[in-house]
């Protein structure tokens, strides 16, 4: 962690209240927008400025959290001395699987390229957002020698909390899937939480009810087949605000995403002690443990977006509900270890302007 009272090196003495510079600005729905509010609010509370100004005399670190377009601001911010930390998402590749139309193609692709640039030829060190993220990056475009680190996505544990959990609907399972969207190719995704919702419903001989936040195309929801006990609730996009209350009133999180590199989604929902199962794709095997729920094999080639053989998950997952309330705990447990919002913005501040 940072210490102001630490002795600073000489070129620190030389600027007596650094900030620093987070881009692209965010103000969007989603992911790396929602890191960025967590981020900015917590680096306030020690005292530190942020800002989106790259040109500002003060700056002393700049921190990129998507693709950029502008390199020639790099190239001015090396120039000057700025310590450029890159944070690494996951990469865009169901372009490549599914036809998405020519424009999300090259657009997917101009992005995959300028983070690669940035995390070779201007980025000082990189932070991956998982293990599985960082591996992903130096198989497709190798392994480079500057310093990095894996810092997980955070929550922050105080406005997600279990408080209330015990007010579980008894006359039916209520399964949450939180996602930005299913558009763009993750239409698999969405059939595959529909399948696993139904084939526990079937192994319970109970209702399961699917509650579904995310923007979800009309010509996908027609795609999914109610019965007597497997239901959908389509919520559409929920504020992010009301994503507690969703997750104290469901009994599992299903993550649907394939390959997520740290969806929020997942550290949320533990928080609130809500267990967490899915497929072991991605960073989720990573994020769940062995204590925030149960993840299972996929079962076929989910890099080639097949279909998943769920009897493994499906059975694990009815020993979770059948022990539901030490789950619940120690899911709460588990984010309190690992995923405060404390722990992860002292991460980044002792990255940014100490280490």
């Amino acid at each position: 962690m940072y210490n102001s009272s630490q002795k600073k090196p000489a070129h620190q003495k030389k600027m007596a209240n650094p900030s620093i510079c987070i881009l692209p600005e965010l103000n969007t729905t989603g992911g790396p927008s929602t890191f960025q509010s967590k981020l900015k609010v917590g680096l306030a509370a020690l005292g530190v400025k942020t800002h989106h100004d790259i040109t500002r005399k003060d700056t002393r670190a700049l921190l990129i959290t998507g693709a950029t377009r502008d390199l020639r601001a790099l190239m001015q911010a090396r120039k000057r001395g700025i310590r450029i930390v890159q944070r690494l998402d996951g990469m865009n590749w169901l372009h490549k699987k599914r036809r998405t139309g020519l424009k999300h193609y090259l657009r997917s692709e101009r992005m995959n390229l300028q983070l690669a640039l940035i995390r070779r030829f201007f980025a000082d060190r990189i932070v991956y957002q998982s293990k599985f993220t960082q591996g992903w990056w130096n198989h497709v475009y190798g392994e480079l020698k500057k310093p990095a680190s894996i810092i997980y996505n955070a929550v922050d544990l105080t406005t997600f909390n279990p408080s209330g959990r015990h007010h579980l609907p008894n006359d039916i399972i209520r399964i949450a899937v939180v996602e930005g969207s299913f558009k763009g190719g993750h239409e698999r995704d969405l059939l595959n939480a529909a399948d696993f919702a139904k084939r526990l419903s079937e192994q319970l001989d109970q209702k399961v009810e699917l509650a579904i936040a995310s923007n979800v195309p009309e010509n996908l929801k027609v795609l999914i087949h109610e019965d007597d006990h497997f239901l959908v609730n389509w919520l559409g996009v929920i504020p992010h605000e009301q994503i507690p209350d969703l997750d104290k009133s469901a009994h599992l999180l299903f993550t649907a995403e394939i390959n997520a590199a740290c969806p929020n989604s997942v550290v949320e929902a533990l928080a609130c002690g809500l267990p967490v199962v899915g497929y072991d794709t991605g960073s989720i095997s990573e994020l769940v443990g062995d204590d925030g729920g149960v993840v299972g094999s996929y079962g076929s080639d989910h890099w080639k977006l097949d279909a998943p053989v769920s009897d493994e998950l499906v059975t694990a997952s009815a020993r979770v509900l059948a022990h539901l309330p030490l789950f619940m705990k120690s899911a709460r447990n588990r984010a309190e270890r690992l995923f405060g919002l404390d722990q992860m913005v002292e991460a980044y501040l002792e990255i940014l302007l100490t280490r």
